[in-house]
């Protein structure tokens, strides 16, 4: 393999793992839920777990605190400080946590 072909596959070896890696990334608002949302799928608490839910169990449900469709202690003011793209970022992030 020639120097010019070699650089190009590290290159795009290098960008994948840099997207791979900014993917992992939480999205702005998302590390605000783990004060009360536990991490990991598998804990037992009264919040549920947002790890492991998929993005549209995520966003209807902050859809429905928004709309008042579900009680709520601190959820539904939370939910209204959100942008819909904000939400829809969270909800894909945390869908692809374990």
């Amino acid at each position: 393999m020639n120097a010019t072909r070699m650089s190009a596959v590290v290159v795009v070896v290098l960008a994948s793992i840099a997207t791979a890696f900014a993917a992992s990334e939480p999205p702005a608002g998302a590390t605000s839920c783990s004060g009360c949302h536990p991490a990991n799928a598998g804990v037992q608490s009264p919040v549920p777990p947002l790890a492991g839910k998929t993005a549209a169990e995520i966003v209807a449900q902050m859809q429905a605190f928004r709309a008042g469709q579900r009680s709520a202690t601190v959820m539904d003011r939370i939910a209204k400080g959100f942008s819909d793209a904000e939400v829809q970022a969270i909800a894909a992030w945390y869908a692809q946590q374990h």
